[in-house]
């Protein structure tokens, strides 16, 4: 029998002359039975409607008379989208849909975007639907009596849920869930026994909730683990429902192969030898973004197409996250007007913005991720039943492989997991102090509602107190600086009570950390964006630089501001940010190997494989092409001294930590100092002597998983690498405060501040738990510990291939020339490398020691030669 509210809902599609999907069907009557869950649907498929229009039904249902009249009824749904760009659109759709159907609301959001007078008026009246982000989730929880907010709350939406797994905010996201499931009339309850006992097997009493939560994702490898993490660890999984939408969408993926593969880059990362064909697809076109992986290679672009083709001109825009927003709120409405052909863009466009006139979609370089260049094709064709263009423009020759492996994990369906973020003590760290500077938190209520999320389910209670204890009274270490004394305890009650502390909390609110940022305004007024500190402080009044698609000369800098004029120079230095490429992801590096596999077996049925054949050819005469059950490395000597190439091709990330593991290695048998480079591909481990590669490989060990973690501490500095962790630690958990608007403290004064806690830390309290964290996110994130180990796995399995070469082959010369530079490792002590020294160019030319300062005896690394 279809309810009042399907029967409103279906008259709406019909007016629209919109038909409706089965899996928006199913959807509505899985929301309309109570059923929380995850929706999997494809970009441009109607998922958003999905959601919204059956919560619309459901509330029709409860109030079939009165749905039309004008009542307070309070924040019923509550839409949390990853980027603050989505909410415009998703508002403007949402707020169409209620006026046509009669409902008399009002669709809102809220995020760091909106006016402060929109925010005040927010905090006296909510609408019925607020679109947010996870951080003005949290600036909410923030507020006192935050309760009543919530009161009304019937369904919590995640939008784009598979881009905030896997990170920080999407443990924002869970820690505000578990507040939200409380807050609801019928509240989940954490059973007595799991309350007493620390044991992650704990089962959970629960009952059904009166608050839905809905997660849209995309297609990822663990979509049921997804929900998982999303809903919590106490959700009855007999209330839980996985909607798949089963559409096929309609992709078109094509190379643009260069004309000469002989003559094109081996190495590199720009593209812009392709951009005629690029511009030839352009002009076949009607709108086109073309899709950067970096903000700086976005700059490059649109300035060679500026140069290149000036017809351009007005017709075409950049849009990247360091723009200032009224630019990109133009281009994105331009986009809408049709009003551009071309558009130059980063991951900034990557989520769910629907813009109806773009029908190509351009990918500069690889996007080192199958599931990232779906997201990304999807912009074309961002409506049900269109066809979706992508063109994929490799930069070097050796990515076209990547573009075959692209289409073959995407015809066999084959995506990336997102694992989730396990005990962030950081983020929990931040989100008591939120909870203390609104109403305060009881710290046996507060341990319950944590531990029922997936990222916290492990938690024992002995580490929650040191939390508790750090926050009151600065832990062992911290306890004299009154600066950390932030929560105070009253009647059992966890509260901030310096307006103060309370001030500084809420403007440290996220998990997002970057460089400090510095807004860039002309002289006259008006802002362009922001650009990180470290490369403004390298400028000199009268320098040139190209930024927001502007030629601009740089003035002064003053108050956090660099003030800048119009600019006539033809030439000028680009900005760059800060974060390195993307590695490989597990998925493409596996179809990568797949395909090397068919080169070898002479299987050539690919565009980008038959183009490639020139290069193959040639590696193959100069050295191998491995199979799939082959290890290959490369040996030769040169004037820089004697080189071995390793071809896992596991990604950058695994072979910074192999090609250091392997070095240590070798150095037991004889020591060495090494020059490591490394791409997605390889390694290369360079040193003057020669390497005993031979005795190496015969011993069982030297790719053995056997005392991998303690290898890996020896063979990498693993302070440093935990140091550096701890920067953005610290920067979350409040333990460094980063300024306030306009006045924001010094990257040079933060990283000193963090470095100086992390030595306090090390030395007087080597068990804290944020310690810990940043030595086992090291591990996970900086080196992949867990690729690394299975990487070793496969390659123990497989027949080592040691091949004698002359000269650097086509695998070999990108990882010899890679930009990012060189890593340099040595078992040698310093009299051993001074004597080596003495040895090669004779004493008379030994420099000067007597003034150095001395180093002891081990393993150092450093950046250069």
């Amino acid at each position: 029998m279809i309810t009042k509210g399907q029967q409103v809902i279906r008259e709406w599609y019909k007016r629209k002359s919109w038909k409706q999907f089965a899996f928006q069907q199913e959807m509505e009557d899985a929301y309309l039975q109570g059923y929380s869950g995850l929706l999997n649907a494809p970009t441009g498929s109607g998922k958003t409607f999905a959601l919204f229009l059956p919560f619309l039904a459901d509330f029709i249902n409860k109030h079939p008379d009165s749905y039309k009249t004008k009542t307070n009824n309070g924040l019923l749904m509550l839409w949390i989208t990853p980027l603050r760009a989505l909410t415009n659109d998703i508002r403007k759709a949402m707020q169409e849909a209620c006026d046509e159907i009669g409902l008399p609301w009002k669709i809102a959001t809220r995020t760091g975007d909106t006016p402060a007078a929109e925010k005040q008026a927010l905090k006296k009246k909510l609408p019925e639907v607020l679109l947010t982000t996870p951080e003005s989730l949290h600036l909410m929880l923030a507020q006192k009596e935050y309760p009543k907010l919530f009161q009304s709350l019937q369904v919590v939406v995640i939008d784009e849920w598979h881009e905030l797994l896997g990170t920080k905010r999407g443990v924002q996201v869970e820690l505000g869930l578990s507040k939200l499931k409380v807050l609801s009339p019928e509240s989940l309850v954490l059973s007595q026994d799991a309350v007493a006992n620390d044991n992650s097997d704990s089962r959970l009493k629960t009952k059904d909730s009166g608050l839905r939560i809905w997660g849209i994702s995309a297609t990822i490898g663990n979509l049921e683990e997804a929900a998982e993490v999303l809903l919590g660890n106490d959700f009855p999984p007999e209330r839980v429902k996985m909607v798949r939408a089963n559409l096929e969408k309609k992709l078109l993926i094509k190379s643009i192969i260069p004309e000469n593969i002989e003559s094109y880059s081996w190495a590199g990362h720009i593209g812009l030898k392709l951009l005629p064909q690029v511009m030839e697809i352009v002009a076949k076109s009607n709108t086109t973004l073309i899709f950067t992986n970096t903000r700086s290679q976005a700059e490059i672009w649109y300035h060679a197409i500026l140069d290149n083709y000036p017809e351009y001109a007005g017709i075409m825009a950049m849009h990247h996250g360091s723009l200032d927003n009224d630019l990109r709120n133009w281009v994105e409405q331009a986009l809408h007007a049709e009003a551009l052909r071309v558009v130059v863009c980063t991951s900034s466009l990557d989520l769910g913005v629907d813009f109806r006139p773009v029908d190509t979609v351009v990918q500069v370089g690889s996007p080192k991720g199958v599931a990232r260049f779906i997201q990304r094709a999807g912009r074309s064709g961002h409506h049900p039943g269109a066809v979706s263009k992508a063109y994929f423009v490799p930069t070097h020759s050796m990515e076209l492989l990547e573009g075959a492996a692209l289409k073959q994990a995407i015809a066999e369906g084959v995506f990336e997991s997102r694992d989730p973020m396990l005990l962030t003590m950081d983020v929990l760290i931040q989100y008591m102090v939120t909870l203390a500077v609104s109403d305060g938190f009881r710290a046996d209520e507060l341990f319950k509602e944590v531990k029922t999320t997936f990222a916290f389910a492990d938690l024992k209670r002995s580490e929650f107190n040191q939390l508790l204890d750090f926050i009151t009274t600065g832990g062992k270490t911290l306890a004299q600086y009154d600066e950390f004394l932030k929560v105070e305890v009253e009647n059992g009650l966890f509260k901030v009570n310096n307006r103060r502390v309370a001030m500084r909390h809420r403007l440290s609110i996220g998990t997002i950390t970057s460089d400090i940022s510095i807004r860039v305004k002309w002289l006259s007024g008006g802002s362009l964006g922001t650009i990180e500190e470290s490369f403004i402080s390298k400028l000199k009044p009268g320098n040139t630089f190209w930024f927001a698609g502007r030629s601009l000369e740089f003035i002064r800098v003053k108050e956090m501001t660099a003030y800048v004029k119009k600019s006539n120079a033809t030439k000028g230095i680009i900005p760059s940010w800060m974060g390195g490429r993307m590695p490989l992801s597990s998925q493409l590096s596996a179809m990568l190997r797949d395909k090397l596999d068919d080169v070898a077996n002479g299987i050539e049925t690919d565009e980008e494989v038959i183009a490639l054949k020139p290069l193959f050819n040639l590696q193959a005469e100069l050295s191998h092409l491995p199979k799939r059950n082959e290890f290959l490395i490369e040996s030769f000597k040169s004037r820089e001294g004697h080189h071995l190439i390793f071809y896992p091709f596991e990604g950058r990330l695994v072979h910074e930590g192999m090609a250091s593991l392997l070095a240590y290695r070798i150095s037991k048998i004889k020591p060495a100092s090494f020059s490591l480079a490394m791409n997605d591909y390889g390694f290369e481990l360079l040193t003057d002597e020669d390497i005993p590669i031979e005795q190496a490989l015969e011993d069982a060990s030297f790719f053995s998983i056997d005392n991998l973690l303690d290898d890996i501490q020896h063979s990498l500095n693993a302070n440093e690498m935990a140091r550096r962790r701890f920067r953005d630690i610290a920067h979350i958990g409040g333990l460094v405060f980063t300024g306030y608007p306009g006045q924001q403290v010094k990257s040079r004064h933060l990283q000193a501040s963090t470095s100086l806690l992390f030595e306090v830390f090390s030395e007087y309290e080597p068990d804290n738990v944020l310690i810990r964290q940043a030595y086992n996110e090291a591990l996970a994130f900086q080196l992949e510990e867990f690729r690394l180990r299975m990487a070793l796995q496969r390659i123990v399995t497989q027949t080592i291939i040691l091949k004698t070469i002359e000269r650097p082959t086509p695998f070999a010369f990108p990882i010899m020339v890679d930009s990012l530079g060189r890593e340099r490792l040595t078992t040698e002590t310093l009299e051993e490398r001074i004597a080596k020294m003495a040895r090669q160019y004779g004493a008379g030319e030994v420099v000067n020691t007597e003034t150095r300062r001395t180093r002891k005896p081990g393993i150092t690394r450093k950046k250069g030669f």
